[in-house]
């Protein structure tokens, strides 16, 4: 898909998306001052609305989770000051419209990066032990049962916004770089990651997609030379939290309606485009690709991949310890490690 949606979405309901969007992210000036030539105002809505149906009808999206995708990339795009994070090899040649989407937890990093980030802000006084031990659990009880409560999802939602609401952004992404840099990036994949390298050497975009803080998946590719991170966006006004959400939570459809406004905005062909997960709750996301990935995956997700030929790929080393120690000396283990990281501090 080539469409990108100028600024100047007409009347109802599309004009609505187009104030939408502009009051979440300034996206109609960064397309106005870098994706579009200048346009008069009827031009802008006579394309705004072509671009908008074409979205819609290639995506097979309702307008609210169109609009919603775009506040998502919007709001990324705000949280990195720039669209990109890190510009492209210029010694490769550009694969013009092809890109790949990568889940964050146990599919780049073993594990839950929104536990060991929380647990690294406890670590440094930013919140208490008490508060992320909930979120914990709830990581916990999903990783056991493969099963994902919406209920959850959105305390776990509300939690997190509450946690930084009146906090400084700029105090928030200097942990996220510490916590990056002292744990999470010695916990990523060699497998995955080798994955994103021979997409960016093919000169094709890498984009993380997740329901982490976009500050700290911004973080994570900027570490590891990704083209940019589309994360769970906390509204910012003055350089702190409101404790409002911009857009969705990156989380099942959630990923969708954020690859559908990425690839609207950067002009992607999502048949030429691949997405790697662990789970089947990113199913909404790995449908909409030419190449869906299984990394890590689940037991519903391997089935599905298996079902559908897709690709697996496991690099995981759980299964031996499992074999070996079996799962509750290891349960036990690891929160016995986490205790005493934790406390060591």
């Amino acid at each position: 898909m080539s469409a990108i949606p100028p600024p100047g979405f007409p009347e109802s309901p599309r004009d609505f998306l187009a104030n939408w969007t502009a009051s979440r992210g300034n996206l109609r000036n960064f397309l106005e001052n870098q994706a579009l030539a200048p346009l008069g105002e009827e031009e802008q809505r006579a394309a705004g609305e072509a671009a908008a149906a074409a979205a819609l009808e290639e995506f097979g999206l309702e307008l609210e989770d169109f609009a919603s995708g775009i506040a998502s990339v919007s709001g990324s795009y705000d949280a990195a000051g720039s669209p990109r994070i890190t510009d492209q090899d210029p010694d490769v040649p550009v694969d013009v419209g092809a890109a790949a989407f990568f889940d964050v937890d146990n599919t780049l990093v073993q594990g839950s990066s929104l536990v060991e980030f929380g647990f690294g802000l406890a670590r440094r006084r930013y919140i208490r032990i008490s508060e992320i031990l909930p979120v914990a659990w709830k990581q916990l009880k999903f990783r056991l049962s493969g099963a994902e409560n919406a209920k959850d999802v959105a305390a776990g939602r509300a939690q997190a916004l509450e946690f930084v609401k009146g906090r400084s952004v700029d105090e928030l992404i200097d942990l996220c770089e510490e916590i990056v840099e002292a744990s999470l990036a010695r916990r990523a994949y060699p497998g995955t990651t080798q994955l994103a390298e021979m997409h960016l050497a093919a000169g094709q975009q890498v984009w993380l997609v997740t329901a982490t803080p976009v500050q700290l998946a911004q973080v994570l590719a900027r570490r590891f030379g990704f083209t940019g991170a589309l994360g769970t966006v906390a509204e910012v006004e003055d350089g702190k939290f409101t404790g409002r959400l911009v857009g969705d939570i990156l989380h099942g459809p959630g990923k969708r309606h954020a690859v559908a406004a990425l690839a609207t905005i950067e002009g992607l062909d999502l048949d030429r485009c691949t997405a790697y997960s662990d789970s089947a709750n990113d199913m909404p996301m790995l449908t909409m690709v030419g190449t869906p990935v299984a990394i890590n995956p689940d037991r519903k997700l391997r089935n599905i991949a298996e079902e559908r030929g897709w690709i697996v790929r496991d690099y995981r080393s759980i299964r031996r310890a499992i074999r070996t120690y079996g799962l509750p000396a290891l349960v036990t283990a690891a929160f016995s490690y986490g205790s005493w990281r934790y406390f060591r501090k």
